[in-house]
């Protein structure tokens, strides 16, 4: 087992440190839930389907990530509160090349 560390900084704005495991096939919506940084029914409504933007994410740090899919682009094209550095929590599988990975989730729209 190889857990690595992600910052996640919530919607209240508080900084959360937590350990990620890299054997389990998470992903960042997965992990949000998982440790309850966001209200239940607030995050991953559509069960991680990029179809809903509920998880929605600003990367804060330059790690490097796979390129969106066009479900994920096309979901960021609609939804609200998106910046450059928008992903969707649910399309980023947790990899140990993600250790040390810095995000914020983005407001509730």
């Amino acid at each position: 087992m190889s857990d690595i560390t992600i910052k996640i900084k919530d919607r209240e704005g508080v900084q959360h440190s937590v350990d990620a495991p890299t054997d389990m096939n998470m992903n960042i919506m997965e992990l949000v839930r998982a440790y309850e940084l966001a209200p239940e029914g607030t995050i991953g409504i559509c069960g991680g389907m990029a179809m809903c933007a509920s998880c929605q994410c600003y990367i804060e740090s330059d790690h490097e990530l796979p390129e969106k899919t066009p479900d994920e682009d096309a979901m960021l094209w609609e939804a609200f509160n998106v910046k450059d550095n928008s992903r969707l929590g649910c399309q980023i599988h947790i990899t140990e090349a993600l250790d040390g990975l810095e995000l914020e989730l983005a407001p509730e729209a």
